[in-house]
């Protein structure tokens, strides 16, 4: 029997010893091409192009993955920046989502005061030039990976543009059937924390209502008129009722978009977009259709006609956890990132412009968040999306200084600097690692896969929120 365990305990340390060195080249790959990545997340950021329009975001995007010999499919459900790379043949099949787009009225220099670039400009407010970046640097050290070690199998790196506001772009790559065929979906997203504990988002659904009434002079014939800017007040005095009785995790949020001409003529046409979150889709459902209810009802009472029109919904994220638990082990391995002597400073001076007097030490940067199941979080993704078609997993990193909240001039500002390319690598190791592990036991996709098939139900159809729409592919025009 002694040469049995000798063997057995001698076969036992190789694969230890063999999983230790194929860590080890990804990791030493990344690493030695920090500032290649640093550079393209960097120009992405000076860029800052909106959702759906992110031309020259794509084309570095792509170049830069041509080079590394991956094949390019582009137009990707009729949106010219969306785009797959590929690289291999056969399964399993890995996706890693790359965004890009960014935010408006956020341009900011990397500095820890106030300073636009450019007045009124757009600004990576949500980090997707490091999300895109990042994650082509983890596809391209997995590709090496598979290159120097004979992996059999796909990689692709989906490109994914207009997340933002009424973008939604991957529900219609979803719609369009390209993921039907992907094992397995990695993600990550810059936050100011690290963190790979699964969690879910908020279902979510953006309309514009729009209401027509009858123009009159305002003084002398009133009561010719029909105000539509009445009917939008009456349906957000109605929906600011309703809050009372939904959820406690429901958001409700609306923004008035036209509301007339001129004080003196009683408008004849107004409109008001509405935002819908809440934790299920069946939840959504239900407070969509009071949501119209509502605004027949100001109609009704205010002499006018409403129509809507659907702008984009989402779905909520379903977690697997049996990604969850492999990711969350290679964060763990690659752990947080530390700040030199003038990124502390920066840190201290740009916490002093956030608002709130709960922040977590400066120094949590460089923790690694221990594994839980983070249950909800009030934010929505189109992400949501993808994880009821494929076992997704995903984690967030620490590219923001701890405190700074996204979609602010704050992140923009980290965005573009040395911290928020710390927080990059993190997320380019973690999933170039994880990947590299579910080549190395593709058994663990059944168990994924029994996963979300028990979590969305035996009946499952997708079915996207958007509908029949076809993306906005300039949305400002709108």
């Amino acid at each position: 029997m002694r040469p049995f365990f000798v063997l057995l305990i001698s076969s036992f340390i190789s694969l230890i010893t063999f999983g230790q060195d194929h860590s080890k080249s990804i990791l030493k790959f990344l690493d030695q091409h920090q500032s290649r990545f640093d550079s393209m997340a960097y120009t992405i950021w000076k860029w800052a192009e909106p959702g759906f329009l992110e031309e020259k975001t794509t084309s570095l995007m792509q170049d830069e993955l041509k080079k590394e010999g991956f094949s390019i499919q582009t137009q990707i459900a009729n949106i010219p920046t969306a785009f797959i790379a590929s690289y291999g043949t056969g399964k399993p099949i890995i996706g890693i989502l790359a965004e890009m787009d960014a935010l408006p009225g956020l341009s900011q220099e990397p500095s820890a005061e106030r300073k636009a670039i450019v007045e009124g400009g757009y600004g990576h407010a949500c980090g997707h030039n490091l999300f895109g970046a990042g994650s082509i640097a983890a596809v391209i050290a997995l590709k090496k990976w598979m290159e120097e070690n004979h992996i059999n199998g796909t990689i692709r790196l989906y490109g994914t543009p207009a997340e933002e506001g009424a973008g939604g772009g991957k529900t219609y790559l979803v719609r369009a059937g390209v993921f039907k065929d992907v094992d397995a979906v990695l993600h990550w997203h810059p936050g100011d924390h690290n963190s790979a504990s699964p969690s879910s988002t908020l279902a979510y659904k953006v309309a514009m209502f729009r209401f027509k009434g009858l123009a009159a002079h305002a003084a002398a014939a009133p009561d010719k008129g029909r105000s539509a800017l009445d009917g939008v007040e009456a349906m957000n005095y109605m929906m600011n009722m309703m809050r009372e009785h939904v959820p406690q995790e429901t958001r409700i949020h609306y923004v008035i978009k036209k509301g007339g001409v001129t004080s003196n003529i009683v408008p004849d046409f107004a409109e008001v977009e509405y935002t819908i979150r809440t934790p299920t889709l069946n939840g959504l459902k239900n407070i969509w259709n009071r949501l119209t209810n509502v605004a027949e009802a100001a109609a009704l009472g205010t002499g006018t006609t409403v129509a809507h029109e659907v702008m984009t919904g989402l779905y909520n994220t379903l977690p697997n956890e049996t990604l969850a638990k492999m990711m969350q082990k290679n964060l763990d391995l690659v752990g947080g990132i530390k700040y030199t002597e003038f990124e502390t400073l920066f840190a201290d001076m740009i916490r002093k412009t956030v608002s709130s007097t709960d922040l977590p030490p400066v120094a949590s940067a460089a923790q690694v968040e221990p594994y839980a199941l983070n249950g909800l979080t009030s934010a929505s993704t189109d992400v949501g999306d993808v994880s009821w078609v494929v076992p997704t997993a995903g984690l967030s990193t620490a590219t923001w200084v701890p405190g700074v909240p996204a979609h602010s001039w704050q992140a923009v500002a980290c965005d573009g600097m040395s911290i928020g390319f710390k927080g990059m690598q993190v997320a380019a190791k973690t999933i170039a690692l994880t990947g590299k592990d579910i080549f190395l036991k593709p058994d663990v996709l059944k168990t994924a896969t029994d996963e979300l098939n028990k979590a969305r139900g035996v009946d499952f159809k997708y079915e996207s929120l958007a509908g029949d729409r076809k993306a906005p592919l300039d949305y400002r025009k709108q």
